[in-house]
């Protein structure tokens, strides 16, 4: 039987609805990567919100990236749709584009709209563990037809016109290959939030990680969204609220990230970075920074219980020099 991909005539249109999420978005490019190898003549646009917009500019392996819009979907006119996300909304939208393959996950409600249910992860792979998020949404791309492949390191791109803003560091910026490792400049990342308690270290790890980067001769520079407090890092550069687009531009020209289990970790990771995580209340196994040097940092009770001697561990593991 012929898979999907090889029943799309070339030049296809794909629509991949992704819509939100920041860690899950970075997650979806290596999928995008591999169904461009398998396809280049497609015409892929990703369906997501625009405060995620930046993820996606600049990948060579997306040609339109649509607001999370019906009406923009039906003038696409994909003739596959492959719903990431899940949701009703998606559904609705997936079943309404008009779509001749409309793809979605065996695990996601409202299986009436798919006239292609994409199977376990385990089962297209053919192991029996918890797979990683991106080796979850790779095999989407398996399914429908993708030759089996290493599941490659997320790809982000320096948004080129991120400019000179809050988010510029003393050192020169350095133009970024997409998923691959840049040139670092001295600056450490920092990111001390994360979507709840239980994922959140305490401010006072991060303090005493900072000082100790400082001393060592690399600049801790705090990152945060336009709702954290970064009050309590006041004593070292802090970025409040930045466009993703700039949020790139840092990481792409920073030597180490080190922050809780969040979006900018997947960030860090798909640009090579020496990544420490420290895990709480989510499990690495599927979470865990995707194919960089990297530790994750947990203890027995919670992230409540994990101490700076750990962190600092971590990163002379690294071989970060700290």
């Amino acid at each position: 039987m012929e898979s999907v991909l090889e029943c799309l005539p070339r030049g296809s249109r794909v629509a991949i609805l992704r819509l939100r999420s920041l860690g899950d978005s970075v997650l979806t490019t290596p999928a995008l990567d591999i169904l461009k190898r398998a396809r280049p003549d497609l015409r892929v646009a990703v369906m997501v919100e625009d405060r995620f917009r930046a993820i996606f500019e600049e990948n060579s392996d997306v040609d339109a990236i649509l607001p999370p819009d019906l009406g923009a979907l039906r003038r696409m006119a994909p003739r596959l749709c492959l719903n990431l996300h899940g949701g009703t909304r998606s559904a609705w939208m997936t079943a309404l584009a008009g779509a001749r393959y409309r793809a979605g996950f065996g695990h996601f409600r409202r299986q009436f709209v798919y006239n292609v249910r994409i199977p376990r992860a385990q089962q297209i792979l053919g192991v029996e563990r918890k797979v990683h998020t991106a080796e979850h949404v790779a095999s989407a791309m398996f399914y429908l037809g993708a030759p089996k492949c290493e599941i490659p390191r997320a790809k982000l791109a320096p948004t080129s016109d991120a400019g000179e803003t809050a988010c510029a560091t003393n050192a020169s910026r350095v133009p970024a290959m997409v998923g691959q490792a840049v040139s670092p400049a001295n600056h450490a990342v920092l990111h001390p939030f994360a979507s709840g308690p239980g994922k959140t270290w305490r401010a006072d790890g991060f303090l005493a990680i900072a000082e100790h980067l400082k001393q060592s001769g690399t600049d801790p520079v705090f990152i945060g969204g336009p709702g954290d407090n970064l009050s309590p890092f006041r004593n070292f550069r802090t970025i409040s609220g930045a466009p993703l687009a700039e949020i790139k531009q840092l990481l792409a020209t920073a030597s180490l990230f080190v922050g809780n289990d969040s979006g900018p970790a997947h960030m860090a990771a798909a640009f090579g970075l020496p990544v420490v995580v420290i895990f709480g209340a989510s499990d690495p196994a599927i979470w865990g920074p995707w194919r960089t040097a990297s530790e994750v940092v947990t203890a027995p009770g919670g992230i409540a219980h994990v101490e700076a001697a750990q962190v600092l561990d971590a990163l002379t593991r690294l071989r970060v020099h700290v």
